[in-house]
């Protein structure tokens, strides 16, 4: 259960995260996750509101339960990262960092292969199509006018 259009609760932890009310949005988070153990957004959200209100072994717990369900997510390995760096463990810390710059490479990279308009992936010489000359749309003068203040 991944869809967090289904979950109207989810909606209303987040406004009381917004709002800094981080004990409510922990108690509707709570909820979520007995319903939906792994809800990815409930268990991130979780674990920043437990960050917020100071209880870190909570939130790496349920960080690194956030990391099985999605082992490359950026955000994952930003959250544990600082949740690492509160509790003064320099080097999960940095490791997380470093996993989060990954997972932003690759995101970034286009990992998911390229569609056409059927949903297919395309063909690799699609891809690799040159591009087509333009089409010329004025006519480009053969002799400029002179020009004195050059020479």
């Amino acid at each position: 259960m991944d869809e967090t259009n289904d979950i109207p609760e989810l909606d209303e932890a987040m406004f009381a995260f917004s709002q800094a009310d981080y004990q409510k949005a922990v108690d509707l988070l709570e909820g979520i996750l007995k319903i939906y153990p792994d809800q990815f957004d409930a268990l991130t959200a979780l674990s920043m509101a437990y960050c917020r209100l100071g209880k870190l072994n909570e939130s790496v717990k349920l960080g690194l339960q956030a990391e099985q369900i999605r082992p490359h997510d950026a955000l994952v390995h930003t959250n544990l990262s600082l949740f690492y760096v509160k509790m003064g463990n320099k080097e999960k810390a940095e490791h997380h960092g470093l996993q989060a710059k990954i997972a932003s490479w690759r995101s970034d990279s286009g990992a998911q292969a390229p569609t056409t308009s059927k949903g297919n992936e395309s063909n690799a010489e699609d891809d690799l199509k040159m591009a087509a000359p333009k089409t010329e749309t004025y006519k480009t003068p053969s002799k400029f006018p002179d020009t004195p203040w050059k020479k």
